[in-house]
């Protein structure tokens, strides 16, 4: 069957909006309570989170989980947001209450640092009703056991050696809905949709990129 032209509208103002990689499309999507997800921006600037058409956001920061960071960002947010619960430094039953915390506010699911314990996961999937997201960064983490605690999505981030971390788990766990950084070029992003990856975190220019560029034409035109 012939591929269906999508119309496509935007406004004067919404020109310079952000547009993630159209190869991204090839991604099959993780339906989560009936919206098809097959692109995450990665990013916490709510002027970006406004401007992009990735399908939801994670947001995950290298700070201690905040509720007003959530909260600022789901205001903004049209699209879901996956939450950062840390993990980490922040773990025990904090991250259990930052979590029930973010799911009252309405995020579609958290997202757990890769040191999280087991017993941990397994208490906040106990807790909360939206899915638990474990992030993998080496091919060593032992995936059986995360699933068992209650994983319901793993997010794959092991730089170069992603598509590879995520193949290996495709190849002993063909269901388990995968998230996976692409990388900054459409070969690594595809590369990584055909190791497994069914949906692919982008990660956006700054805000201070994006200026410099309006800046120079600015400029130009002074």
């Amino acid at each position: 069957m012939e591929e269906r032209r999508i119309p496509a509208i935007s406004s004067y103002l919404k020109r310079n909006m952000i547009y993630i990689p159209t190869v991204i499309e090839k991604a099959s999507g993780i339906r989560v309570n009936g919206k098809l997800i097959r692109s995450l921006v990665f990013s916490t600037d709510v002027a970006i989170i406004k401007n992009i058409n990735a399908d939801a956001v994670i947001a995950v920061y290298p700070f201690t989980p905040q509720p007003v960071i959530t909260q600022s960002i789901m205001t903004a947010a049209d699209i879901p947001v996956f939450c950062g619960v840390g993990g980490g430094i922040t773990t025990g039953k904090r991250s259990i209450n930052l979590a029930l915390h973010a799911e009252f506010q309405g995020a579609m699911g958290v997202v757990v640092n890769a040191p999280t314990s087991n017993d941990v996961i397994s208490e906040m999937v106990d807790t909360i009703d939206i899915p638990v997201v474990v992030t993998v960064t080496t091919a060593k983490t032992d995936i059986l056991e995360r699933i068992k605690a209650g994983a319901s999505i793993l997010n794959v981030s092991g730089a170069s050696k992603t598509p590879e971390i995520v193949a290996t788990i495709r190849k002993d766990f063909p269901d388990i809905p995968i998230i996976a950084t692409g990388g900054p070029t459409d070969e690594s992003i595809l590369r990584t949709i055909e190791a497994g990856a069914n949906a692919i975190t982008y990660t956006p220019p700054t805000s201070a990129e994006l200026f410099s560029t309006l800046m120079e034409k600015y400029r130009g035109e002074l």
